[in-house]
């Protein structure tokens, strides 16, 4: 008679090793941080030190070689009441609305070809950004033989019409004008392609839907194109605001002054000095370390201010 074999027994469950929790701390990850280091080094050198030197230079006045004497709040009592500090601001603001808004405008009109192209759109888009990456220096000297009051192509195109000749770069709106010129030509190809790129972000399904709603292109570029690029149009205009008001190298090369003037007055009746122009004749003309810093704190007041006040605009419109 066969026997069964007998069956082997299960092995004995055995209980889990214990789980050891290891505390990393921070030396433990030293290699991550040693990686990201040479960035904030290099910001914490050239950035946040800096700025805070500003701030306590601000305080004090300083020719730059001798001893720092502690001014306290007189420096910004005296810019608030500073009539040359009041009049770059002005400057400033009129360049900048002369420049943002006609350059939004055909910045977004050039998107929206671009977008409808359909042929050679990376060439198209590589003339148009073309601008922003030349250099401001050679592009200044190049607009101040374009608005030459004798010898200028927009003096030839308009005597050419039968107009008389303007003193572009002597006169306050001429040299106004000049300046805002060169930063739309600057400027409107780098901003065309964010607006592209807000653009091509829009479904097409809703331009199908207008189309069958009978919306014509007007309609459908202020009632489905607008709306739904206004966070492109907000990044645009409050970049455009921070760049705009900090101009300097445009009106810097633009107006070149005679050996008796500061290369940082703005030209004639100081109609091109700008906020920046203003901080620099007063820190390096002047050799007033301490007032200049004051400037540089105003004029990050006056850009931030202007900044949050467009932001807000657009925003509450977009809410509406």
């Amino acid at each position: 008679m066969a026997t069964v074999p007998a069956l082997d027994k299960p092995p004995a469950a055995t209980a889990p090793a214990p789980v050891v929790h290891r505390r990393k701390g921070v030396l433990s990850h030293w290699r991550l941080y040693a990686a990201i280091s040479p960035f904030y080094l290099l910001f914490l050198c050239f950035g946040l030190v800096p700025v805070g030197f500003s701030l306590y230079l601000s305080f004090h006045r300083w020719d730059g070689l001798g001893a720092m004497e502690w001014a306290g709040l007189a420096q910004f009592r005296y810019l608030i009441g500073d009539t040359d500090f009041w009049s770059s601001i002005g400057n400033t603001l009129v360049i900048w609305a002369l420049a943002t808004f006609p350059m939004i405008f055909l910045a977004m009109v050039t998107a929206v070809m671009l977008n409808s192209a359909v042929r050679f759109k990376n060439v198209y888009r590589f003339a148009y950004f073309l601008p922003n990456v030349t250099s401001i220096v050679a592009v200044a000297i190049v607009f101040g033989s374009v608005f030459s009051t004798n010898f200028g192509l927009m003096n030839a195109l308009l005597q050419a019409v039968g107009l008389d000749q303007v003193a572009w770069l002597n006169t306050p709106w001429g040299i106004k004008a000049a300046i805002a010129t060169l930063m739309t030509w600057q400027w409107t190809g780098y901003n065309a392609i964010i607006f592209l790129a807000g653009l091509q972000t829009i479904p097409g399904e809703m331009y199908e839907a207008a189309r069958i709603d009978g919306a014509g292109p007007v309609q459908t570029f202020f009632r489905v194109t607008l709306p739904l690029l206004r966070p492109t149009l907000l990044f645009v205009l409050v970049v455009s605001t921070v760049t705009g008001l900090q101009s300097f190298a445009e009106p810097q090369v633009l107006l070149q002054t005679t050996a008796n003037e500061s290369t940082f007055s703005g030209g004639p009746d100081h109609a091109g000095r700008t906020m920046v122009l203003y901080f620099f004749q007063q820190t390096f003309d002047n050799n007033d370390f301490g007032y200049g810093a004051a400037v540089a704190w105003g004029i990050f007041l006056v850009v931030v201010l202007f900044s949050i006040i467009n932001w807000r605009l657009v925003r509450r419109r977009g809410e509406d």
